[in-house]
């Protein structure tokens, strides 16, 4: 069935996103990226929506981009969906990989509304959708029981054994995340979402179904993208916890995370991985860090954020992923032994966290996040789970590894436990 694509204005672009998402929960498999107006590099929408299945393609761990290659090139349209952390089961429910033809795509910017839609009647889409509230109400009350996967002095334990490898040598770099979970939780994963989104809204923030599974993602990282022939990508590597309510102790965060010794080397060490990955498949040459510790801020933090460009030619969009996957800023470095370390040490399979969730145009461009700072959750199974963690290096001090990923995790606790107590 042909595409059909008309363009409507709206008034009001955050009372329209709500509109969207109201009328996205009536379909099994859906989408939705949000910028939230962020502007780290020119972007074609403030958000989007995928919904409904034309067809779609269930990845497995074997293969995964040669399946997915083939896909692609049997049906060269936009595709949307997600990859887990290699070889990584998923505690909610989401498959290993997954991508679908959508039956529904609708674009917002700058107040218009553009709709491609298999339905000829793309008005009706438009009417149905503004029909919706504009606003965004928990449908039940929030059942959570929070608890950790580990204790403290086991995630202290952890760190100074991943100390250990790192000073015989056996890697430069860790990324160590612990999990948080509640069994038999009853959340409205829209409201969730919603409430999370406001607290702390971020430049790769998505709300992702698939059947029974909810990824409720606030991510601020970019793994990769594509536009032409210019591969990005855009690794975060050092956190620093803002002061909101003094300017002044405010920008000396900022400045003490900039002078970091111990944050720039981890921070270098990544961008060097994601130059190694590059140039797997990049032209000669053509890798440039086009910005090296970055610091840019977020609601809960200041972030340093490095920049990596390169140029393609006659290179198919999967072995540019699979060149880089998974994504240095979530293993250390070197991948291989790193990952193995990771299985060791991480208390249960990390799933879909620290694996990307984004989209694929028909001419091969795409953009993909960093799945963190998400809250993952089974309408069936009633398993909701959350991660954080951060970079070990022979700098680390275990104490302070903690307190960051307790503060990574903060603005999800928050949102849980207001919800809890509304």
């Amino acid at each position: 069935m042909d595409t059909i694509e008309d363009n409507f204005l709206v008034e009001s672009s955050n009372a329209f996103k709500n509109k969207m998402l109201n009328w996205a929960k009536r379909f099994n498999v859906f989408c939705f990226l949000d910028n939230n107006n962020y502007n780290l590099q020119p972007q074609t929408f403030e958000c989007i929506l995928a919904a409904g299945v034309r067809k779609s393609i269930q990845l497995t761990s074997e293969n995964t981009f040669e399946q997915l290659k083939q896909f692609s090139e049997e049906n060269p349209q936009t595709i949307f969906g997600h990859f887990n952390y290699p070889s990584s089961s998923d505690s909610t429910g989401f498959p290993y990989g997954y991508f679908f033809i959508p039956e529904h795509i609708i674009k917002l910017s700058n107040s218009k509304i553009t709709i491609q839609s298999t339905d000829i009647n793309v008005e009706e889409i438009f009417n149905a959708i503004s029909q919706q509230p504009d606003n965004i109400a928990a449908s039940m009350e929030t059942i959570v029981n929070i608890q950790c996967k580990i204790s403290q002095q086991e995630y202290l334990e952890a760190v100074e054994q991943i100390k250990k490898h790192i000073q015989r040598g056996d890697c430069y770099e860790l990324n160590f995340c612990q999990e948080f979970f509640s069994n038999q939780a009853q959340i409205d994963p829209l409201y969730i979402f919603h409430q999370l989104n406001k607290i702390s809204p971020n430049p790769f923030s998505a709300f992702y179904k698939v059947e029974n599974s909810f990824c409720l993602c606030a991510s601020p990282e970019r793994f990769l993208k594509k536009i032409g022939d210019t591969v990005m990508s855009q690794p975060i590597k050092g956190t620093a916890r803002r002061v909101l309510d003094d300017i002044d102790k405010d920008t000396a965060a900022k400045k003490i995370l900039f002078e970091s010794q111990k944050e720039r080397s981890e921070n270098v060490m990544i961008v060097d991985l994601v130059r190694n990955d590059l140039s797997k498949f990049c032209t000669e040459g053509s890798v440039l860090v086009k910005e090296l510790f970055g610091i840019y801020s977020f609601p809960q933090v200041h972030q340093m954020i490095s920049t990596i460009e390169c140029k393609v030619t006659n290179c198919h969009w999967t072995n540019i992923i699979e060149s880089c996957y998974p994504m240095g800023s979530m293993t250390g470095a070197p991948k291989t032994k790193v990952m193995e370390l990771i299985d060791k040490y991480e208390a249960g399979p990390r799933g879909l966290f620290s694996g990307a969730i984004g989209y694929v145009n028909s001419d091969g461009d795409f953009d993909f996040n960093v799945v963190i700072r998400s809250i993952f959750y089974n309408t069936s199974s009633q398993y909701l789970s959350y991660k954080s963690g951060g970079g070990i290096t022979f700098n680390s001090d275990p104490k302070e590894e903690y307190e960051e990923s307790m503060l990574k995790a903060e603005a999800i606790k928050k949102i849980l436990i207001h919800s809890l107590n509304e």
